[in-house]
């Protein structure tokens, strides 16, 4: 019934195609009525999405090979969210972002969390890239997380990966918002250093 007025009322695109992020954009184009059927809606998406996660068949993580690649993830079957960890043991920002994965894939079992050795999975792979996070569906590429800036460095919160994940749209998180960032350490370094050269052209 929800969707059958909800298609009465738009007559636009059929919203049951739509994914979660298409029906944020177009919550900003309707009325106060439509409104309260769209967040009826979107809850509706939300719980068979969860549904869909307590059968899923993963909720571990995986080390692949070389060999293995195109079978784990390019052929990973239909639908299905890939998020691949690209690493190296002796970089503690790779062991920190490998210890999240495993509460990830628990929190998250529809999605396929797998991770592999960057020498082993992409040789030559230069360290400044580590780690390296891939996020593919239908054998396609749809985002990739690169380099340690991009993380954050060891601030890198689990709620932060999970929201990063969760805007590629390989798992629906239940934060209600983007975890605030801790701006306060980079203030206070940049006034130190700029203090600290002004001291030295004072001399």
């Amino acid at each position: 019934m929800v969707e059958q007025t909800i298609e009465d009322k738009t007559k636009a695109r059929d919203l049951r195609d739509m994914n979660l992020d298409e029906l944020n954009e177009n919550e900003d184009d309707i009325d106060e009525d439509e409104e309260r059927i769209f967040e009826a809606y979107r809850k509706q998406r939300l719980q068979e999405i969860r549904a869909a996660q307590k059968n899923a068949i993963f909720g571990d993580v995986r080390e692949i090979s070389r060999d293995e690649y195109v079978t784990e993830v390019n052929q990973a079957g239909e639908d299905i969210w890939v998020v691949l960890l690209v690493y190296k043991q002796s970089i503690p920002l790779c062991k920190l972002i490998e210890q999240y994965f495993y509460d990830l894939a628990r929190k998250f079992p529809a999605a396929k969390f797998l991770k592999s050795i960057s020498s082993v999975c992409i040789p030559n792979y230069p360290d400044k890239n580590l780690p390296t996070v891939f996020v593919y569906q239908n054998g396609e590429l749809k985002k990739q997380f690169v380099g340690p800036l991009v993380f954050r460095g060891m601030k890198l919160t689990k709620d932060d990966l999970e929201w990063m994940l969760s805007e590629t749209g390989a798992i629906v998180t239940d934060l209600e918002e983007k975890p605030r960032q801790d701006v306060h350490d980079v203030m206070t370094s940049s006034i130190r250093t700029t203090v600290a050269g002004d001291g030295d052209e004072s001399d």
